[in-house]
């Protein structure tokens, strides 16, 4: 079944118009018409079944509401320095389909790529792809994805956990701070992860994020690409508490 978000508050019985991007994929491009369902996701991130009432002035009604437990238990950011290219839409759409609830890119010391102009611009196409990987992965929340200045200014965003990837970790053998840092993180509270570009964090980032109360950790043995590092987190996240690791 077709799953879409609005902005609206919905409740059973209640009919709506239908956005025009919804119409537009539900009825001109999957070519569904009247008496067809789909899911969507209100405002306040309930999850309710729709069907199409008048084809021809785009109008629905809620038929039910539906009980849907898919977002992490607790709230994951990763934070990114600029990648390279497209990496950084990779990296939003797989991170949003692995349950991420935000995306935060912040330029670095020894980042190849330079968002200077061009950051708002990239930042609404990374929405549309959060939003369309939320849809596709039946998700109730659109992670936000947002673009600050520097280091100093994510120092000034509080998580209840502050993690750096940092490959001279995994060198050294480290191997437990990771999970040490999920198991004793609970439902409800906020996690995050900072991971360097290409170019690697240069040691004065992670001195300055050190005293900010990040901790290094490894991810593994092998050394992980700037994309690649933030699925490995994430799904660590989800095989430790959705699959309920430590209950076993």
């Amino acid at each position: 079944m077709q799953h879409y978000f609005t902005d609206e508050n919905l409740s059973v019985n209640q009919t709506f118009q239908v956005s025009d991007d919804i119409a537009h994929h539900f009825m001109s491009v999957l070519r569904s018409g009247e008496g067809n369902q789909f899911e969507i996701v209100d405002a306040s991130h309930q999850l309710f079944i729709a069907e199409i009432i008048d084809e021809e002035n785009n109008t629905a009604s809620v038929v039910s509401q539906r009980e849907s437990d898919v977002e992490l238990p607790i709230q994951a950011t990763i934070i990114c320095g600029l990648p390279k290219k497209e990496k950084a839409e990779l990296i939003v759409q797989k991170a949003t389909e692995l349950g991420v609830s935000k995306v935060i890119f912040v330029p670095t010391e020894w980042a190849i790529a330079k968002w200077k102009n061009k950051a708002d611009k990239k930042i609404q196409r990374l929405a549309k792809i959060a939003k369309s990987a939320a849809e596709q992965s039946h998700r109730n929340v659109i992670p936000v994805v947002e673009y600050i200045n520097s280091l100093k200014e994510l120092s000034e965003i509080e998580f209840d956990h502050k993690l750096i990837a940092y490959e001279e970790s995994a060198k050294q053998g480290e191997k437990s701070d990771l999970i040490k840092t999920i198991e004793k993180t609970n439902d409800g509270e906020t996690i995050a992860m900072f991971f360097g570009p290409e170019g690697g964090i240069s040691p004065k980032e992670v001195s300055f994020l050190s005293e900010k109360g990040y901790q290094t950790c490894g991810l593994g043995p092998r050394i992980l690409r700037t994309e690649t590092a933030p699925f490995y987190f994430l799904s660590a996240l989800s095989v430790c508490k959705e699959l309920n690791l430590y209950n076993k």
